[in-house]
């Protein structure tokens, strides 16, 4: 049997921390590998227990969930561990930080238990976790702050057809929406964009939405 996936919780609200708990547990292919209540021991935590996922809050006591998630999954850091903001704040500056810190996902807390098993599952396999709409919101207002000032690119190692999808997942489209568009298969778009993301060396979506503001390719 496969292992199950490992996940730590850390939310500083008890009631919300049990309830995730609860739900995490009684699925047979996660575990929940500890808990906690402030970032700093999310980090602390990390380093010992070292679980596939961390289901991390965003305002917490001694350390704040994006600053936590910074130093387990930022740049730089050797053994980056896959992280899930889950918050109450609807706000797009969060995300915004959240997906810069390194998160590979976001949710909000009123998300139903089977959005939250699905997310886990979901930054487990490596893929990214961000509702299109959210993604169409957040592009919508950061992306003056990392569009380049200069036209785009001209050296992309991507055919038009690359491009063409890599647009469509910038402009926050789901792999459905893809589909439809460009009259194609979901599993097609599914390869176009594991294709994407090994030429231009990007770990996930996310990464691949700011790859195409950087280099100009949407508007």
């Amino acid at each position: 049997m496969t292992a199950p996936v490992r996940v730590l919780v850390c939310d500083d609200q008890t009631l919300v921390r049990t309830g995730l708990v609860t739900i995490i547990d009684a699925q047979p292919d996660l575990e929940v590998a500890g808990e906690c209540g402030d970032g700093q021991a999310a980090v602390d935590l990390t380093g010992r227990l070292r679980p596939d996922v961390v289901v991390m809050d965003v305002r917490m006591p001694v350390l704040d969930g994006i600053e936590a998630t910074r130093l387990l999954a930022g740049a730089g850091v050797p053994h980056p561990v896959k992280v899930l903001v889950v918050t109450t704040f609807n706000l797009d500056e969060y995300v915004y930080e959240a997906l810069r810190a390194g998160a590979s996902g976001f949710l909000l807390k009123d998300a139903p238990p089977a959005h939250l098993l699905h997310g886990i599952r979901t930054v487990a396999t490596g893929a990214a976790l961000l509702d299109p709409e959210v993604t169409r919101r957040l592009v919508g207002r950061y992306a003056a702050r990392i569009r380049p000032p200069e036209g785009p690119a001209q050296d992309i190692p991507l055919t038009p057809r690359e491009l063409e999808v890599l647009r469509l997942v910038a402009n926050g489209l789901s792999n459905r929406e893809i589909a439809a568009t460009l009259l194609i298969s979901q599993e097609t778009v599914k390869t176009f964009v594991s294709r994407i993301l090994s030429k231009l060396g990007l770990r996930d979506r996310v990464q691949a939405v700011v790859y195409a503001y950087r280099r100009g390719l949407v508007t």
